[in-house]
């Protein structure tokens, strides 16, 4: 089947061009060009000149419009231009206003402000007054755009954060912001650049996030808004979600509800994301994003494999300005979740002389039930004074039920396992900011945090499990129990100064600590028919085992600027201090290890920049790496870990580079990652069958990740084409029953596809992706490849009713068996919406 897609579009656009310069004949940088068309069916047109001077205007042919050249402080040219087919050059030279300081008066505002990092848009400039929502405002705005969901970027830069009146808007997320805020509320639009949320610690922090500021109107600063989806079917499935918000200078309360049994997730990833800071604020600490990818409540909210699947959930999120001077924030997210999971796998065994297939399957039956809250108290007495305290608490309870069946040439096993498991987790975390002179800025981050978790299983089965990996006795019902303890304290604190030498030269300075008391426990014993408990610790099991570890460090950064480059070396020295102890076995152990780094920046001008950024780090092992006696992994697994073991090690270097044209409309991205491990803590296997006995050591064969990708894209009038690609390369050893084996892994994909920006026909998106991947390890090659074309449509008629529709066509190719499936997914989707906004007099 062929299928092809013939776009035609009559531009039909003349291009004015031209450079703006003082009267000293030096070019003026982003001088505003703007022009008002005199007939209500055209649109405005506007542009900024570049750093030589130089703008380009696409102004549609046989038309008049009024042309307007502007820059603070010198005197605005208008003029009336009537175009015809031909493209015009035209160059302009503004007069400076003198100074009047008796008396100023500003009887022109330009519709673009641009004053180093800061890009104001005046709303009125570019809005016809028909705009509902504040997405369709930005829409209009030059370098704006705005995707089907509400995600906005500016200048080819995503926005990581929306405030209104510079406060934020419930949680920073920009999709409730666009598509709730209204249009006649909005006086005018701050972008943000290198935005930090303390603003004492502005150009002195490294920040590439983005954030928008919405400054309202004096008569339109208090409104509420909200939805309500329900459905149902004719048989047993339903939903029901309703949001509302309220939204005013002093308060903003945000509720959700979510009830269904569809398996869909309201609250995202994403959003809890957004509740905690944000992903480029976690981001900046490894640590904490993958605790928080790793947690129970984010594999809940990622789970979208599922045989059935019923939600219980609500969250309340409140904002509340206490004094002028003084913020609170707090939410409660509460949830109840019931899902079933069913698979099949076919795993094959090569790793020995005889190699056989193992066919397995698995049900289970989760229950999850989450209660998380958090409050952020924050006080500015004020410009130099920034204090902020947060308090997190979270407590779970989660059952589980599964019932594996396997199959293979030395048994045919069915297991039952029943899981219970509870926990509490508990932060605290205060940061006080101070600026203590022109030149010298100061940090207090103290945090303090306790975990506690308890889980029970119980495997059940009436065949012999883990032979000879676990002391048996023979019962005509195998019952099998394990008990874990886990419970962890961490205190750290951290104080640094920020020491402005001069505009191009900065010495900052570190010192802190991190400590953390760690106490594991763990019990496997056989519970037998006549009530009897075979205790496995004569075998080696059993672990009563307190790990306890305090980081002490000192670190200093120097940074400084030489012409558009800016360079920033770091170096951190750690003394590291650990103890293990395990019943009547005790270990002390230190280290001492430095930690270099530097990143490099530079600006080629407000649209293009190259960044840089190479590190040294450092990871110790968790808790179950270190403890020394058995613990039961799984019905086929046994796990044991390593007191000797201490800290990773591995080099990581990041290169990105961006470029955004306004006048072509070209956007560019380009990053490319490498990682190499030098030491790190390895996982040993010993597989005997389909059980498998793993421990940990120090591994020192250097293995290597490598990531390349990159996006170019560009708008030609109503359609952006945009071309993507990434290619991923990754070796690392398998230690398997006393060998070293080298695997390699690669992939490469990449994406063309055009999309269009219609405001009255309906907009499709299209596109084409070949995606190539090749693994090898011993003995072994894979090859696959995956051909997949989409495309979507998209269509708001009568302003109520949206039509929507998807068509997925996907082939793959398995190489080495030399299979073929192709895979076709259409859907389709009639929505009716009336939108109605609530005013809140005062």
């Amino acid at each position: 089947m062929f299928w092809a897609v013939t776009i035609t579009v009559k531009a039909q656009n003349i291009m004015l061009s031209g450079m703006v310069t003082d009267q000293l004949q030096q070019p003026l940088v982003n001088t505003n060009i703007l022009a008002v068309p005199m007939a209500e069916n055209q649109e405005l047109r506007f542009a900024i000149t570049n750093p030589k001077g130089r703008f380009q205007l696409k102004l549609a042919s046989h038309q008049s419009y009024t042309i307007t050249i502007s820059y603070l402080g010198y005197h605005p040219k208008s003029f009336q231009l009537n175009t015809n087919n031909q493209d015009l050059q035209k160059d302009f030279n503004l007069k400076e206003k003198p100074d009047q300081l008796s008396e100023i008066t500003l009887n022109y505002t330009p519709p673009v402000t641009i004053k180093q990092d800061t890009t104001t848009y005046q709303v009125d400039a570019f809005a016809t007054g028909n705009e509902r929502k504040l997405r369709e405002v930005l829409e209009k705005l030059p370098g704006v755009e705005v995707d089907k969901v509400g995600n906005v970027t500016v200048k080819g830069k995503p926005i990581s954060k929306v405030m209104v009146e510079n406060k934020t808007f419930f949680t920073g997320d920009s999709k409730l912001a666009v598509n709730n805020i209204p249009a006649d509320a909005v006086k005018a639009i701050e972008i943000l650049e290198n935005y930090s949320e303390i603003a004492m610690l502005k150009n002195l922090e490294d920040s590439n996030e983005v954030a928008m500021n919405i400054k309202l109107k004096e008569d339109k600063k208090q409104f509420a808004f909200g939805d309500v989806e329900l459905g149902s079917d004719l048989s047993d499935r339903y939903l029901a979600n309703p949001n509302v918000f309220y939204y005013s200078p002093k308060t903003n309360i945000n509720a959700i509800v979510d009830i269904n049994n569809i398996g869909i997730k309201n609250f995202t990833f994403k959003d809890f994301l957004d509740f905690e800071g944000g992903f480029n604020k976690l981001i900046t600490n490894t640590t904490s994003y993958f605790n928080l990818m790793n947690n129970d409540f984010t594999q809940f909210l990622n789970n979208q494999d599922f045989k059935a699947n019923s939600n219980q959930f609500g969250a309340l999120n409140l904002q509340q300005g206490l004094t002028k001077n003084t913020d609170i924030n707090a939410y409660i997210i509460s949830s109840k979740d019931k899902t079933e999971t069913q698979t099949k796998t076919l795993n094959e065994y090569t790793n020995n002389n005889n190699p056989f297939t193992e066919n397995r399957s698995t049900f289970n039956l989760f229950n999850n039930f989450f209660t998380i809250g958090k409050i952020n108290l924050e006080h500015k007495p004020n410009n130099n004074t920034d204090l902020r305290f947060n308090s997190f608490v979270k407590f779970t309870y989660n059952t589980s039920k599964s019932l594996i069946n396997t199959k293979n040439p030395s048994q045919n096993n069915t297991i039952n396992t029943l899981t219970d498991s509870e926990g509490l987790q508990l932060k605290q975390n205060l940061s006080y900011n101070l600026k203590l002179s022109k030149q010298h800025t100061a940090t207090l981050e103290a945090n303090y945090n306790i975990t506690q978790n308890k889980p029970i299983t119980d495997w059940f089965t009436n065949q012999e499990i883990l032979q000879e990996l676990i002391p048996l006795q023979p019962d005509s019902i195998y019952n099998i129990s394990q008990t874990k303890k886990y419970n962890t304290h961490n205190a750290s604190s951290m104080i640094k100064d920020y020491w402005v030498l001069n505009n191009f030269n900065h010495l900052y300075s570190s010192v802190g600590f991190n400590t953390a008391f760690s106490h594991f426990y763990s019990n496997d014993a056989q519970i037998l028919s006549n009530g009897a408990i075979n205790d496995f610790n004569t075998a080696g099991f059993g672990n009563d085992f307190n790990y306890n570890c305090t980081n002490m460090f000192i670190g200093l950064e120097y940074k400084f600027q030489i012409g558009i480059v800016t360079f920033k070396p770091m170096l951190y020295t750690h003394f590291y201090f650990w103890t293990t102890a395990q019943k009547n076995s005790k270990t002390t152990q230190q280290k001492t290890v430095a930690l270099p780094q530097i990143t490099t920046k530079i600006d080629f001008n407000n649209s293009e920049a190259l960044n840089l950024n190479y590190s040294l780090q450092s990871q110790f092992p968790g808790i179950n790496q270190l403890a020394g006696n058995f613990v039961l992994g799984s019905f086929n697994s046994v796990l044991r870990g390593n007191t000797t073991l201490e800290n990773q090690l591995y080099h990581s270097l990041n290169v990105s580079y961006y470029k955004f044209s306004l006048f072509k409309q070209l956007n560019i991205h380009l990053n490319s990652s490498f990682n190499k491990k030098l030491e790190q803590f390895k996982t040993v296997t010993v597989l005997e069958g389909i059980n498998q006995y793993n421990s940990f050591l120090m591994f020192y064969e250097p293995e290597h990740n490598w990531r390349i990708n990159g996006q170019i894209s560009k708008k030609i009038n109503r359609i952006k084409y945009q071309f993507k690609t990434q290619f991923n390369y990754n070796d690392f050893y398998q230690l398997l029953n006393a060998q070293s084996n080298l695997n390699i892994s690669k992939s490469t994909s990449a994406t063309l596809s055009a999309q269009t920006f219609f405001k009255a026909l309906p907009n499709f998106e299209t596109g084409y992706t070949k995606d190539f991947s090749f693994y090898r390890s011993v003995g072994l090659e894979n090859k696959f490849s995956n051909d997949s074309f989409f495309i979507d449509l998209e269509y708001v008629f009568f302003k109520a009713f949206t039509l929507k529709a998807d068509y997925t066509l996907t082939h793959f190719k398995n190489y080495n068996n030399n299979s073929n499936n192709t895979f076709e997914v259409a859907n389709a989707s009639l929505f009716y919406q009336k939108k109605t906004v609530l005013g809140v007099s005062k």
